[in-house]
């Protein structure tokens, strides 16, 4: 996966917390990571890890990057 802000380099459990969008996102598409008690896991290998196929993939990707360009570089709506 290809996110802005290097977000797919980051603990999916972190991501959640700074920007609940994202698990909104994924939960959308039954991926349980807002429930997730490890949460240790990369953002850009969550997806992979839930073998969804390249069309499921590409459009998470395109609506997280779509909320993401919402936002300025601290974090806070734009």
């Amino acid at each position: 996966m290809n996110l802005a802000h290097d977000i797919g380099d980051q603990a999916i459990n972190k991501v959640i917390e700074q920007h609940p969008v994202i698990g909104e996102i994924l939960q959308k598409y039954e991926i349980g990571c807002v429930t997730c008690g490890v949460g240790i896991c990369l953002v850009k290998d969550v997806v992979s890890i839930h073998a969804l196929g390249d069309e499921i993939e590409t459009a998470i990707e395109t609506e997280i990057n779509d909320y993401l360009k919402t936002i300025d570089t601290k974090g806070e709506a734009a």
